[in-house]
């Protein structure tokens, strides 16, 4: 008897590189398995897992959250600017 598969997708992007993947995994794989199965850490330069967020459709999630038939993870890079701010100076630059 085959175990059992569910489909999902693993995705990051960046200025340098995009990466989506499609794969079949084993039901009860973690969020964090399925992206070293991915293969996203090997394929993108200077990824540290250790250091990015991730999530399921764009909520945050943690690395052993169990993954469910077609989930897509995500993984966030650091904010660069604060959104906040950066409203703010395009406000301020506007009214002048």
């Amino acid at each position: 008897m085959a175990a059992e598969t569910i489909a999902i997708e693993v995705c990051y992007a960046s200025e340098g590189a995009q990466f989506l993947r499609a794969l079949q995994v084993p039901l009860g794989i973690t969020l964090e398995q399925a992206i070293v199965l991915s293969g996203v850490l090997q394929e993108v330069p200077g990824l540290d897992l250790s250091k990015l967020e991730t999530g399921i459709y764009a909520k945050k999630k943690p690395l052993d959250t169990i993954l469910r038939a077609h989930d897509r993870i995500e993984l966030y890079r650091p904010l660069i600017a604060d959104p906040k701010n950066a409203r703010r100076r395009r406000k301020t630059a506007a009214a002048a």
